[in-house]
């Protein structure tokens, strides 16, 4: 043990070895994503009525307006399938990097956190594309009915993208007031009373992260981030009671 309590590390690597370990991460990774991106491209086409399904249920083709945006597209969307089944691969390089170099407290708190954290963002990005991209999109493509959409795939493509991601990371915010909570940054009290002035913010960020300028998709992209911070606030009324019990806890052991 150290002077401060900390446990000491059993081998120190030298910084060529660690560049040399980041390197292999490096590799690994990229080969991993290559590969899944490769075999990704074989199943473009399901992977396409995925994507464009909600333009299906209206009847809406997608059209290209250059000769390679087709293919060059299709390439994208095979990336990114890659990147996302190649995920756990690359994760697991990232914390077979990282975890030799953490304490053990750090070690419990990284494995809550996590996991927590892909599975939040996993679903909101789940929870977007099943209940709300799809009547954003007949919504917006209804308001301007009077005119005949012609989509091309490049920039649905974006607009998915810009659409869906945000609200992975939105649902990541009852984690951040937990994690903020914990470590005191945050309390219950403080959360209640600056609601109103969450409420402005949350619409501000959903200005900034909604693909289009329309009310009504900031106001789609708006209506979860409060009911996430209404979460947020039991999340940490109850990280607050547990911190509030163990005080007690060890004060009744002192005494």
């Amino acid at each position: 043990m150290t002077g401060n309590g900390a446990p000491e590390k059993e081998e120190t690597m030298s910084l060529v070895q660690h560049l040399e370990e980041f390197r292999r991460v490096i590799i690994i990774s990229l080969l991993a994503i290559g590969i899944a991106s490769i075999g990704s491209f074989f199943f473009i086409e399901q992977i396409l009525k995925i994507i464009t399904r909600p333009l299906d249920a209206q009847g809406i083709k997608l059209v290209y307006t250059a000769i390679t945006e087709g293919i060059f597209v299709k390439f994208k969307i095979a990336l990114i399938a890659g990147t996302i089944f190649a995920a756990p691969v690359v994760l697991w390089q990232g914390w077979r990097f990282v975890v030799p170099a953490l304490y053990p407290h750090e070690k419990r708190y990284l494995c809550r956190l996590l996991p927590a954290s892909i599975i939040l963002f996993v679903a909101g990005v789940v929870f977007a594309y099943f209940a709300v991209f799809p009547v954003a999109i007949y919504v917006l493509i209804n308001l301007a009915s009077e005119f005949d959409p012609m989509l091309t795939i490049s920039r649905y493509l974006s607009f998915t993208m810009t659409f869906l991601i945000p609200f992975g990371l939105i649902f990541e915010l009852p984690l951040v007031v937990y994690f903020l909570t914990k470590i005191g940054v945050v309390t219950p009290e403080w959360l209640i009373r600056n609601r109103k002035y969450a409420v402005v913010v949350t619409f501000i960020l959903a200005a900034m992260l909604t693909p289009g300028p329309d009310p009504l998709s900031q106001l789609i992209m708006a209506a979860p981030i409060l009911i996430l911070y209404e979460v947020g606030i039991i999340v940490a009324k109850t990280v607050a009671r547990k911190k509030e019990a163990k005080f007690k806890e060890l004060a009744g052991e002192e005494s």
